[in-house]
């Protein structure tokens, strides 16, 4: 078990990718990733209820630069760039993102695969992209959580 308290080696970027994950979790991965060198946002989603408001928080969270195209395009594009964000690699957490999911399953469906996407891209590239959406504990199985 590493240091987040994850089977996870938070420096492989083979390792990396989205993971759905409990409020409990947040705390000592966030100590981990940032004890690694590796730069850590967060995204309230709580209300959140559509596309709109998602790449608008996430922009928020991302210090978006000015004139990106507020689409799912876009936002893979800018995730896939960071370097206004220098860092050996990232971490993003979405804070109750059943609030998104509940609201607008679509937009969710959607953000995961751009988080996904855009995690494999960084592997590429050898550097780890991680994204750590937060469900509530009874989601989850006793002993599956980071999956």
């Amino acid at each position: 078990m590493s240091d987040s308290g994850f089977d996870l080696d938070l420096g492989d970027p083979r390792q990396a990718g989205v993971f759905f994950v409990t409020h409990a979790d947040i705390a000592p991965l966030a100590a981990a990733l940032r004890k690694a060198g590796q730069l850590t946002r967060r995204i309230d989603l709580h209300g959140c209820a559509d596309k709109q408001d998602l790449l608008s928080r996430i922009a928020a969270a991302l210090e978006m630069p000015d004139g990106w195209g507020v689409n799912w395009d876009s936002l893979l594009d800018a995730l896939r760039d960071l370097s206004w964000l220098p860092a050996p690699a990232h971490a993003l957490f979405f804070d109750e993102a059943v609030h998104l999911r509940n609201a607008d399953e679509e937009s969710f469906d959607i953000l995961l695969e751009v988080l996904e996407d855009a995690a494999a891209d960084w592997a590429d590239a050898g550097q780890p992209f991680w994204a750590f959406l937060v469900l509530p504990d009874e989601e989850f199985e006793e002993g599956h959580r980071a999956e």
